[in-house]
């Protein structure tokens, strides 16, 4: 397995360094975020272990992760940090971090979520979803439809979210109810159907779109009405 580790003091990155290779890691190393976005864009790494904290003159750990999801790396991504808010926490995951874990640490457990992360492997999760010329970013609540926001309610959101998670797969009335809605929605209602209406004057119309399509007697889906122009 083999490990980058992306820390600007010298002497945390050798103990994690040489902690990791005791256990049978083969580790690289990097000690400013630009040497780690090159790094890790050019070696499929099995984890990486990113500091928040990269020095003033340097990427932060945050715009090294964005820029690896931005640019299709999906190598799970542990990271640290000194600072205990919230705030730093939840941005750490909104730009695609798989977990985080606060200095001072045992390295025990660094190890334990490391395996973790390897055990879940390199899955795409990208930080922003598109669907043609549809995008959805989940952390900034925002929808557009090329570049023309498109305001939503947040079931609405919800739903188109549900929807673009997997794109040309049919949804039944049930999987979407589930994903969407609590225990108290009673299903025979046609609630599904009013809000795939919404959306359809949101997201569609107003552009000449058919992307939200019904599929008879089964659900719905979500598809890349772009690809119904190009040429034959």
């Amino acid at each position: 397995m083999r490990i980058l580790v992306v820390e600007d003091s010298e002497k945390m990155a050798t103990l994690i360094r040489r902690g990791l290779q005791e256990h049978g890691f083969a580790v690289d190393a990097a000690g400013d975020g630009e040497e780690a976005a090159w790094l890790a864009g050019e070696n499929p790494y099995d984890a990486i272990v990113l500091d928040v904290a990269l020095g003033a003159a340097s990427l932060d750990g945050f715009e090294v992760c964005r820029r690896l999801r931005a640019a299709g790396r999906w190598s799970p991504v542990l990271m640290l940090t000194a600072r205990d808010a919230v705030e730093d926490r939840v941005r750490g995951l909104d730009v695609g971090a798989d977990d985080y874990l606060t200095k001072p640490f045992s390295f025990d457990e660094l190890l334990a979520r490391l395996r973790a992360l390897i055990r879940r492997g390199a899955q795409p999760r990208p930080t922003v979803l598109t669907v043609g010329d549809l995008s959805l970013d989940p952390a900034q609540h925002r929808v557009h439809r090329h570049e023309t926001p498109i305001e939503l309610t947040g079931k609405e959101f919800a739903l188109l979210e549900c929807f673009m998670r997997r794109p040309g797969e049919v949804l039944s009335r049930s999987q979407l109810t589930e994903h969407v809605w609590d225990f108290a929605y009673e299903r025979d209602s046609n609630v599904i159907d009013v809000h795939v209406r919404n959306l359809r004057t949101k997201i569609d119309r107003p552009f000449g779109r058919r992307s939200l399509e019904t599929v008879r007697l089964v659900g719905y889906r979500i598809r890349d009405d772009t690809l119904d122009e190009a040429p034959a």
